[in-house]
């Protein structure tokens, strides 16, 4: 069993899940014992964020338990107490959202769902909205340049989202939230062991915002209204030395925002009115054959597609996508001792885009349509080192051709040292590509009135990423405290830039000329105080700048520092959960305002620290838990977050100028089912 879940964990964030239930399982065995892994415990009911020091790079594990500790209604609502990953709002109006690591934008952060890239492109602003909370078994976030076996396009890292298994223990889940201002969503899931070997889980959810909400009083909605539905059936046949998966996953979603109808009857205008319509399918099959289990030795093929269909209006503006992609990967993987191992593959992966864009009100304009195609076939080989669980090496390299970029080479290296048991260090280095889709990524930029300009031949993006780290764990009281520090600088070699700052009336897309780089530097404490009481506490520094074409400058909208302080308690063994997390932002520049008539600057040049407290209460019985608690309890929020809302038709109007929070206080209360088999 301990072979097994070490299997698990390192192949989780190497990349072969197609696998990893195969190895060494009995089909009729469940995983309920708590086993200790260097530093990281997996309990039939797990719960915090694991740090793992059994696997080279730097990564770490947000488990199931560390979920329940606030709402978690989607993916991006997944991090409120996680020090490493932002989610913050694009603009005030669409309900964007971007994750950001290492002081960068999500753009360069490599999601995946099962070790397989996903929401790219056109999903890429709205698809943190795409998995429900409820369906997420775990979520390993893994730091600086990955594994060369899920691709090149990890620059700061990869964030790869583990869903609930069809194999897992029968089990039936559901879930009711709503919140004071007429959010509702329900969720539930339940799997079904047909035999030993053959397994299925169906996943269903649904939400809707009833209420329109413009607490600033502003014209415009404060948050979009969505209705969104969604389901997923997954099957897996576990064999002995055979393991097959599938899924396949819908989702219909509906966005409405812009301004209010009754604020708009006495004005004498047209109300400025956003829809984006969206359907998404996905589909996948993992295949694994076992022929060495003893070594772990295996072959494996994953197959994936998705077809991502949008359709947007930004008052008279339109944007509409037809995305579609193919993904498939070919590994083979063998250890030949306790020491040495090797991961070979092949991918191959195809991008399709037709577009359909209006960047005018003129609504007798005819739309212009695009396309863009490429297709990327490419092979790796990575070798690991492994003395003893004390000095951990994986080094990989993998060579892609580009139907539009040509060759890519893309080396990376992970070192860790764990020097004693109250001490380890590590450190990685990689590069990583990235191909821009201007338009897809970046559509919600249409609830302004900036000119789009769009340079002609965007480059791809390149960038070396560099980090070491350091953590200690000490026992004062016979209790673990975790100190831990880690540095990264990320370096550009090409990027495209979005300059909203040379003309605060446009917002232009275009090559880097000159440099661009990124430096973060974090620290994290972690600390059981008490029985059942744990604190978390970190502070970053990030010092993100590019030259727009006027030397070095620090890059807009992005806070130089973040502070976060958590704490969770449950006593009474686990039957109350009572969870506070606090997080301060550092104040940051804003774009280059323009003047007013009046004489007055359009915004401020530079914005303010502010506080954020999230806070949580469950009251957990044997098959049910009730939980109440609230996001924003500061009330800070954006006092006008929308440039000249009165007469958004005008060249003046805004959306984007978002650095904070655009919705104050949220009061929720929700109640889970679960019901366990065994």
């Amino acid at each position: 069993m301990k072979h097994l879940i070490r299997n698990i964990l390192i192949c989780a964030f190497c990349g072969c899940n197609a696998h990893i239930s195969a190895q060494n399982v009995d089909p009729d065995s469940t995983i309920t014992d708590s086993v200790t892994l260097d530093g990281v415990e997996v309990v039939s009911r797990p719960s915090g964020t694991k740090k793992l020091r059994g696997i080279a790079g730097n990564a770490e594990i947000i488990t199931s338990g560390e979920l329940l500790r606030a709402a978690c209604c989607n993916l991006g609502e997944s991090f409120t107490t996680n020090p490493s990953v932002d989610v913050s709002y694009n603009d005030a109006a669409t309900g964007a959202r971007q994750i950001k690591l290492l002081g960068l934008s999500g753009t360069y952060v490599q999601m995946l769902t099962e070790n397989i890239p996903n929401f790219r492109g056109s999903a890429m602003p709205y698809g943190l909205g795409y998995l429900a909370g409820p369906w997420i078994q775990s979520i390993q976030v893994s730091k600086g340049a990955s594994s060369v076996k899920n691709g090149y396009e990890s620059i700061t890292g990869q964030i790869n989202v583990e869903m609930k298994k069809p194999q897992a223990d029968q089990e039936v889940a559901a879930n009711a939230y709503a919140d004071f201002k007429g959010k509702v969503e329900l969720n539930a899931n339940a799997n079904v062991l047909i035999n030993k070997r053959l397994s299925t889980v169906l996943l269903l959810h649904g939400e809707n915002a009833f209420k329109a909400h413009d607490e600033n009083g502003d014209s415009f909605l404060d948050m979009p209204r969505v209705r969104q539905v969604a389901a997923m059936n997954r099957w897996a046949w576990m064999g002995n030395n055979y393991v097959f998966q599938a899924g396949i996953k819908y989702i219909d979603e509906n966005r409405r925002s812009g301004q209010s109808e009754h604020h708009m009857q006495n004005a004498g205008m047209e109300p400025y009115k956003i829809t984006i319509d969206t359907k998404r399918w996905e589909a996948f099959t993992k295949n694994a054959f076992i022929f060495d289990k003893e070594n772990d030795g295996n072959i494996a093929l994953i197959l994936s597609g998705s077809h991502n269909k949008q359709n947007a209006a930004y008052g008279h503006k339109l944007y509409a996508v037809d995305q579609a992609n193919i993904y498939s990967s070919l590994m083979f993987e063998r250890k030949w001792n306790s020491t040495h191992g090797l991961s070979t593959g092949l991918s191959f992966n195809y991008d399709h885009y037709d577009q359909s864009l209006r960047l005018t009100h003129d609504v007798d304009a005819t739309p212009d349509k695009s396309k863009e195609i490429e297709s990327v076939g490419g092979a790796y080989a990575q070798y690991t080192f492994d003395y003893d669980r004390k000095l951990l090496a994986m080094c990989g390299i993998r060579y892609d051709y580009s139907s539009l970029f040509g060759s890519m080479v893309t080396p990376r290296v992970h070192i860790r040292w764990n020097v004693v048991n109250a001490l380890s260090l590590h450190a990685s280095s990689g590069r990583g590509y990235r191909t821009p889709h201007v338009m897809a990524e970046n559509n919600y930029l249409l609830a302004s009135s900036r000119k789009i300009i769009i340079d002609d031949n965007i480059r791809q993006e390149d960038a070396w990423n560099t980090g070491i780290g350091a953590s200690s764990t000490f026992y004062p009281a016979n209790r673990p405290l975790t100190l831990s520090a880690e540095y990264y600088y990320t370096d550009f070699r090409h990027q495209m830039l979005t300059d909203i700052d040379s003309d605060p009336h446009a917002v232009h897309f275009k090559n880097l000329d000159g440099k661009s780089f990124s430096h973060s530097v974090q620290f994290e404490l972690n600390y059981e105080c008490f029985d059942d009481f744990n604190f978390t506490g970190a502070c970053r520094y990030t010092d993100v700048k590019a030259d727009y074409g006027k030397g070095l400058v620090a890059k807009p909208l992005t806070g130089h520092w973040k502070g976060l302080a958590s704490v969770s308690y449950a006593p009474m063994m686990g039957i109350w959960q009572f969870d506070i997390t606090c997080s301060i932002t550092g104040g940051g520049r804003m774009p280059e305002p323009y003047t007013l008539p009046d004489g007055q600057l359009s915004w401020e040049r530079r914005y303010s620290t502010f506080a954020g407290l999230n806070a949580q209460i469950t009251r957990n019985f044997r098959h049910w838990s009730i939980y109440v608690g609230g996001e924003n309890f500061t009330g800070y929020h954006q006092k006008r977050p929308i440039i000249c809302a009165d007469n958004p038709w005008t060249d003046n109007f805004d959306a984007t100028m978002v650095y904070a929070p655009i919705h104050g206080a949220i009061v929720y209360a929700g109640i889970r089912y679960t019901w366990n088999r065994y």
